[in-house]
């Protein structure tokens, strides 16, 4: 038989000519090439099926191990901070306990915990604290409302403007070295002991740490993002609120921080000179009659207050920044 009888011709589909056809080493559809590629097609209907399921892509038992596992694992990494964290304040408590209890921390220079404890049960139970603490509140918040509108507006304006960043930042610059401890006075005798110097002394505290950190945060933008960002069309108000403003969120939260904190350190100044009430009125009234234990209750406030704003930017980290975070815990 010879070479060319001995050659299987195949139909070609699709065929203009019924009698084109090419040897079967060529053509795709013998039985290996058809077990791969059913095999194939079965795999990659199964993907796209779990790709559109409502329910998403099963996983594979072992993964789900993994998952688990893994979840677990990042559990007892975030009890072992949280334990760590409260190590210390929890060593320092036993030790001032200790010290009471034994006698070598005198009563009357510094209270015992159950006497504080003690002492703060009956100022809730009189409603003297809610009332006071009631007052700081309202005070603090309304500064920090407006210095912070005050930081972040100015911030934002000297930040993307090269005229506005020459006429502003000298001048805030050079206010902002200015303690607000030493306009405290002036401010009494300009507006007296109402809530007005008050209010003023809090919100300058407030604006300064805000700017500086904005204002470095939206200079300091990648410009590669911006111009990126320029050959995709983005221009004026879009470009600053879909680019520049959330590379500048990392400054802000900064800037957050420090103004919370100072805002804090702000109320106590202004309560302690003429408050007729807040905690810093309550403290003025404690110093004269001697009260030590209703002084560490309100430290013991102030301390709370100050980690409760910590939290609260770590959380906002958390929504505004999940990546960071992410990459912290890896």
């Amino acid at each position: 038989m010879s070479a060319r009888a001995a050659t299987v011709r195949t139909p070609v589909p699709g065929a203009s000519s019924p009698g084109a056809s090419v040897p079967e080493a060529s053509v795709p559809g013998t039985a290996g090439d058809s077990r791969e590629t059913g095999a194939g097609s079965t795999a990659a209907s199964r993907d796209a099926l779990a790709a559109t399921s409502p329910v998403g892509p099963a996983r594979h038992p072992r993964q789900r191990t993994r998952t688990v596992a893994g979840g677990g694992r990042r559990a007892v990494r975030r009890m072992g901070q949280v334990l760590r964290r409260a190590a210390v304040p929890a060593a320092l408590l036993a030790a001032w306990a200790w010290g009471s209890a034994s006698g070598r921390v005198p009563e009357r220079i510094f209270p015992a915990p159950w006497q504080v404890v003690a002492t703060a049960r009956d100022l809730v139970a009189s409603g003297v604290l809610a009332e006071n603490l009631e007052v700081s509140l309202v005070r603090v918040a309304t500064g920090f409302a407006i210095g912070a509108s005050l930081g972040i507006l100015l911030g934002v304006v000297a930040g993307l403007s090269s005229l506005a960043d020459e006429l502003l930042d000298p001048t805030l610059q050079m206010l902002r070295t200015i303690p607000f401890l030493a306009v405290a006075p002036l401010l009494v005798l300009w507006f007296g002991i109402g809530e007005l110097p008050k209010t003023i002394i809090i919100a300058t505290a407030a604006t300064f740490p805000l700017y500086l950190n904005i204002h470095a945060g939206v200079r300091h933008v990648d410009r590669k993002v911006v111009e990126a960002a320029r050959v995709f069309g983005l221009r004026g108000p879009a470009l600053v609120a879909r680019v520049v403003l959330p590379g500048a969120v990392p400054s802000v939260l900064v800037g957050l921080r420090v103004s919370l904190s100072v805002s804090l350190l702000a109320l106590i100044v202004a309560e302690l000179t003429n408050a007729p009430r807040g905690l810093g009125a309550l403290m003025t009234s404690a110093q004269q009659y001697f009260q030590t234990d209703v002084l560490v209750v309100i430290v013991a406030i102030y301390a709370l207050w100050g980690l409760g704003v910590d939290l609260l930017v770590r959380g906002l980290e958390r929504v505004l920044l999940p990546y960071r975070v992410a990459g912290r815990a890896a």
